[in-house]
């Protein structure tokens, strides 16, 4: 098997571990939190909402850190430091006993882990320019799949074990995924030549964003589209109680839409990447962002469930394209010494349009109701594809 083969399936089984592990801690955040004692209310929101937001935030302004030192010390080495670091600071997690404690680790989390980016970049500089687009998809597909897996698998362990035990699997999980890196991802690098200051290693590089509008362009539409996929995700369930569905069955319902959704996405990430090399990578984002556009934007209307499913199932299967797609072609106007910094700023991007897309969310339904989310869902996607549609062009090299 070729090297870059056995560095993908590793890097896979790797992030898809560690996708399960971080996602099993999610949905027991409040509960935990209650308890830690925050039992009133009002007092146990701001929490939640602060543990929420702190590591998506402190992930968004180290990553771009974390991506210019993968160009200066290896990419490696910065996979397995979000691996072993995130592990650490969720095993931490499972013998605090103040919420402040919890909400300092989780910022510490944000600050130490960021595999996706890591894994990534890892990505990008080991393959082939034309398995690019498969091999990005693939990696996509193990993030949806752990994301999805993980809370479910939380859930239980929650449930028979208790909560700090949760930490403690999860933790585990990522040592595990941590050891798969070491043991068999292998990288030939070459450190460039580092003059001046020793920061100058740490300083995110953005040149590559002011010498080419186009990077610029793309780096900004990853984090609206991450944006664009949150704004309905929060509002689905209660969505979903307007269309008269039995109490008892509002949960279960929309839990199995918002899954199917994310196979679709997941099934279609891999498949979609490996024919966009053929197709062409801006092609292939286009088609996914106008398709997504029009399959979201009827979700509005849907009077059941079944019709919102079909909708979803649909829209995930062309949002599962977009980010293989635009990660290959980010890759292609990137110089393989400064991916680490592109990639990093770009996984900052992403993680800001994740924590901003449920308030974008929250502010069109107190507005203009329930429904108008899924709107708001597929304008962004519409926006999307006219900036990439009229700011990018197809390079001449390859068939991008």
């Amino acid at each position: 098997m070729e090297s870059w083969k056995k560095n993908l399936y590793a890097i896979w089984i790797a992030e898809f571990l560690a996708l399960v592990g971080f996602s099993t801690s999610y949905p027991i955040i409040p509960f935990y939190l209650q308890e830690l004692g925050v039992t009133e209310p009002e007092r146990l929101k701001i929490w939640v909402g602060l543990c929420t937001t702190g590591g998506s935030l402190s992930m968004a302004v180290f990553a771009p850190i974390w991506g210019k030192l993968a160009d200066s010390f290896g990419r490696k080495l910065m996979l397995l430091r979000a691996m072993f670091g995130g592990a650490f600071a969720i095993l931490l997690m499972g013998f605090v006993w103040h919420p402040a404690q919890l909400f300092i680790l989780r910022v510490l989390q944000g600050i130490l882990s960021g595999t996706v980016a890591a894994a990534t970049v890892m990505v990008a500089t080991t393959v082939p320019e034309e398995h690019a687009g498969y091999a990005m998809g693939l990696l996509q597909t193990a993030i949806f799949i752990g994301g999805s897996v993980g809370p479910m698998i939380g859930g239980i362990i929650s449930d028979v074990f208790g909560y700090r035990i949760n930490f403690f699997i999860t933790a585990g999980f990522l040592l595990i995924a941590g050891t798969i890196i070491v043991k068999f991802v292998h990288e030939e690098f070459t450190p460039l030549p580092r003059s001046g200051h020793l920061l100058k290693a740490v300083i995110p590089d953005f040149s590559p964003l002011k010498e080419s509008p186009e990077l610029l362009v793309l780096v900004l539409s990853a984090g609206f589209i991450q944006a664009a996929n949150q704004v309905s995700t929060p509002i689905l369930p209660l969505f979903v109680q307007s269309m008269n569905v039995r109490m008892s069955m509002v949960a279960s319902t929309s839990g199995f839409i918002l899954g199917a959704t994310a196979l679709a996405s997941a099934g279609a990430a891999a498949s979609i990447g490996k024919a966009s090399y053929r197709i062409g990578y801006r092609r292939t984002l286009l088609i996914c962002l106008f398709g997504a556009a029009c399959f979201a934007m009827p979700q509005a209307f849907s009077s059941t469930p079944g019709f919102l499913l079909v909708f979803r199932i649909f829209a995930g299967i062309c949002i599962g394209g977009t980010m293989p797609s635009i990660n290959a072609m980010i890759a292609r106007r990137t110089d393989q010494g400064k991916q680490g910094s592109i990639y990093g700023i770009s996984a900052s991007f992403t993680s800001g349009g994740a924590a901003l897309g449920p308030a974008i969310g929250s502010i069109i339904a107190l507005a203009f109701g329930f429904a108008a989310t899924f709107v708001g869902t597929g304008g962004i996607f519409l926006l999307c594809g006219a900036v990439i549609l009229i700011f990018t062009r197809t390079l001449s090299k390859g068939n991008l």
